[in-house]
This record gives structure tokens, C-alpha cells and sequence, in this order.
């Protein structure tokens, strides 16, 4: 039978827990070394009175034995309840002392005593005091000793969790910049120039910090740089592609005229390619809301396309989004389906979830691992990488969520999913909580419906 390993909760990995059970291990060693210190040596100071107390009297009652005069209470020669090796050590003819239960002289009753024994004529003369307050006194210290422990103990973990809590707090803000920064922020700073106060000392969290600062304001600028470096490129080409353009509807008709014209129209598409993942980069898009059903959008996009393309529509929906956008996500995706996939490619709008599929070798491992990169492609060299990066680009502006995956049973799966718009009834009774439909697939004239947006 196979043994399942324990794993301990995650947040026991947390520097605070950490922190906690160090502090609190340290705080209990501590406290128990120095009990057991202060335990030895308060008793050992107590008992070494109480025994000199008791041999003093000893010593008085062996002069009252050898005078011949009564002795006094708390004496006796072989009293009962002597320690069996006190007698035997008074036999011997040494003298010794033991705490043990012995008579109270005044009540009688049996109590913790401090007994002292010496020799008397083959016998033991023996004499006891009184031991209770000195074992009271022993344990009200240990009692002591614990309660000042435990608050001790409590104390320290409160404040050097305090102390923690601070530096994690610190590391936390460092940690959410980081997702910022990683999430595309590039303005997110763990030490705000506006708010933040003057540091005192650096310490190694704040250092920590700083460098994240600085590699954050490295890599805004190299990205800036590299941003309007594409958007200039673009930009430059855009006029020379337009003489080109220009240029070759003077050429004859021709074999090498439709060559140059398909080279000219990939370039100005490019150039264009360029130019949207310029905006897109310096996230200056705005987008133009509207509530459209989403099958009708998707049927027209494999229309335009001119792909032999088949389209399923299962449950139907309406969502708010940018059209212009979805049809040019949609379209990037069909796009790259009939280019580096192979047929049958298949779309399926089924609620707010559109699925364009293939049956070739499915997306390259990088792709999966970390999405589309630019000028990245391993389809034999048709394309630049551009049109998933385009498709991912916009899908993020619209509020959509583009996944790639594989299929099932082989091939390249993108999943796009996208906020559902539901209508609620405004109470005017007529059964029709969406408001009156336009000529856009069941939207108002001006291509929006009254309602409220839900996302799915």
C-alpha cells in the first residue's frame, strides 16, 4: 500500500509563521534556562539556611543530651518518622541532613521538615524544624518563574511579530509592484516620489525595493524606446509603401506586376501590424462599447474571411464589447488556423465563448508556455508571429480572455472568452427587457442596447 507524504499548509511557508515559531521556540529556551538558573539558586540558597538552622539546633539539644536536662520539642533520640539514612549515617557516628516529612511540634500533624541527625551513644539524636515555608517559598518562585515566562514569552512574540509584520508588509509592497510591473504598469514604483518620505536607513528590504525601482525604470525606458522605435519604423514606411503602391498600377499586366503587388500588399499589411502593436504597446486604445450577439459577428468575420471555415453555433449570447476589435481578434484567429493548422478548421460560438480549432500539428511549446511572441513563428516561415500577438493584444483591451491550448484529439484549440451582457426588465411590461431591437443584429440603431453588463 503506498504511504501519501504529509505536506503542511502553505501558509506555513510564510516568513511570519516562520518568524512566529523562531521567536517563539528562542523566547521558551530562554525562559526555561533561566527558570532552572534562578530555580537552583534561590533553593539552594533556602535549603542551606534551613540546614544551618536545623544543626544549629542540633547542636543545642546535644548539649541539653550530654548535661543530662530535657530536650526540647522537635528532638528526640531515635525519634519516630526518622530517615532510615539518617539513622544509619548517626550510627556511624557522622552527622547529616534530610528534608523529609517529620510531626509539627505544635499540631502534630505531618509536614515537610528539615531533619538533622547525629551519633549518641550507638543511637541517633536527632532534631527537626519546620520546612513548609521554605518549600512555600520554592514554589511560589517556580510559580513566579512561569507566569513571568509566559509573559515574557508573550511579549516578545507580539512585539518581534510586530517588528516581522512591518518587514513583510514592506516585502509584500515590493512583491504586488513586481505583478504590476510584470502585468504591463511599467509606472508602478515601490517608492512613490509624490507620497513617499525621505529613508533614514537603508536597510535590506529597502534596498531590495530600490533596485526593483531602478530595473523598473531601466525597463521603461529601454520599452519606450523600443515602442517608438516600431511606431516610427511603421510610420517612415508607410510613405515610401504608398509611392510603391502608386508605382505599380503603372506596371503592365503580368506575371512579374501581380508578384510585386502581392510582395507591396504584404508589406503594407505588416506595416499596418506594426502600427496596431505600436498602440496597442503604449495602451492608448479606446474602446468603442456596444451589446452585439456574438454568432451573427462570428458568421460575418468567417464570411469576410474567404476560408472555407465551419461554424457551429450553440447557445446564443450578447455581449459588450468592441466590435470592430472582436471581428479582428476572431479574424487573427481563423487567419493563423488556415496558415499554419490544417483543414478542417472549425469555429464554435457557444454562449459568450468562441473556439477556433484546427487539425494540424497544434501551437509550438513556447507559445503554450509563455503566448505568442512577435516575429516568432514555426510555421515554415508563412507570417511574422503577429497576428496572436495582435489577437492577444486586443483581446485585452475588449476585457476578453484569450487561452491557446491543444485540442482533445489533436490540433491547435484558441478559446476566447468574452463579458456576457445580461438585460434586466426596466418595467415596462411589454415582456421585452432588452429594449427595441436595430438593424445590427438585434442591437438599437446606434448599435447599443440598454441594460447592464455581466461578466461571465
Amino acid at each position: 500500500m503506498r504511504r501519501r507524504r504529509f505536506r503542511s499548509p502553505s501558509w506555513t511557508a510564510s516568513l511570519t509563521w516562520k518568524s512566529a515559531v523562531f521567536l517563539t521556540a528562542m523566547c521558551c529556551t530562554l525562559a526555561a534556562l533561566l527558570g532552572f538558573l534562578v530555580h537552583t539558586a534561590v533553593t539552594r540558597q533556602v535549603v542551606e539556611q534551613a540546614r544551618e538552622k536545623t544543626l544549629s539546633k542540633l547542636e543545642a539539644v546535644t548539649d541539653a543530651y550530654e548535661a543530662g536536662e530535657p530536650l526540647p520539642p522537635g528532638s528526640g533520640i531515635d525519634p519516630p518518622g526518622l530517615p532510615g539514612s539518617l539513622r544509619a549515617l548517626a550510627a556511624g557516628g557522622e552527622r547529616g541532613t534530610l528534608v523529609a516529612d517529620a510531626p509539627h511540634p505544635r499540631h502534630g500533624r505531618p509536614g515537610p521538615a528539615m531533619w538533622a541527625a547525629g551519633p549518641a551513644d550507638g543511637r541517633a539524636l536527632a532534631a527537626w524544624t519546620d520546612y513548609g515555608h521554605s518549600a512555600r517559598t520554592i514554589a511560589g518562585l517556580d510559580r513566579a518563574i512561569i507566569g513571568s515566562s509566559l509573559l515574557a514569552i508573550a511579549a516578545t512574540l507580539l512585539a518581534g511579530l510586530f517588528a516581522v509584520g512591518r518587514v513583510t508588509r514592506r516585502l509584500h509592497q515590493s512583491a504586488r509592484v513586481a505583478r504590476r510591473i510584470s502585468a504591463g504598469d511599467l509606472d508602478a514604483r515601490v517608492a512613490d516620489p509624490r507620497t513617499a518620505r525621505p529613508v533614514r536607513a537603508q536597510d535590506e528590504v529597502a534596498i531590495v525595493a530600490g533596485a526593483l525601482d531602478t530595473m523598473a525604470s531601466t525597463l521603461q525606458r529601454k520599452l519606450q524606446t523600443e515602442q517608438r522605435f516600431t511606431a516610427d519604423v511603421a510610420h517612415e514606411l508607410r510613405t515610401p509603401l504608398t509611392g510603391l503602391t502608386a508605382a505599380t498600377e503603372l506596371l503592365p499586366p503580368g506575371r512579374p506586376t501581380e508578384l510585386v503587388r502581392d510582395r507591396v500588399r504584404a508589406m503594407r499589411a505588416l506595416t499596418e501590424d506594426l502600427l496596431e502593436i505600436s498602440r496597442l504597446d503604449a495602451r492608448t486604445e479606446q474602446v468603442d462599447l456596444a451589446v452585439h450577439d456574438l454568432g451573427p459577428v462570428a458568421e460575418r468575420v468567417v464570411r469576410a474571411s474567404g476560408a472555407p471555415t465551419e461554424v457551429r453555433l450553440g447557445r446564443a449570447a450578447r455581449v459588450e464589447t468592441d466590435r470592430r476589435r472582436l471581428e479582428r481578434v476572431i479574424g487573427n484567429l481563423v487567419a493563423n488556423a488556415h496558415r499554419h493548422g490544417a483543414p478542417p478548421v472549425v469555429l464554435e460560438a457557444d454562449g459568450p465563448v468562441v473556439s477556433v480549432r484546427d487539425h494540424g500539428p497544434g501551437f509550438p511549446a513556447y507559445l503554450l508556455e509563455g503566448g505568442p511572441q512577435r516575429f516568432r513563428t514555426e510555421g515554415a516561415g508563412k507570417g511574422h508571429g503577429l497576428g496572436l500577438t495582435i489577437a492577444l493584444g486586443q483581446a485585452e483591451v475588449i476585457g476578453a480572455r484569450l487561452e491557446f491550448a491543444e485540442a482533445p484529439d489533436g490540433g491547435a484549440l484558441a478559446r476566447l472568452t468574452l463579458p456576457e451582457y445580461v438585460a434586466f426588465d426596466d418595467g415596462d411590461g411589454d415582456g421585452n427587457p432588452g429594449g427595441d431591437r436595430g438593424p445590427d443584429g438585434g442591437d438599437d440603431p446606434d448599435g447599443s442596447t440598454r441594460g447592464s453588463p455581466h461578466g461571465s
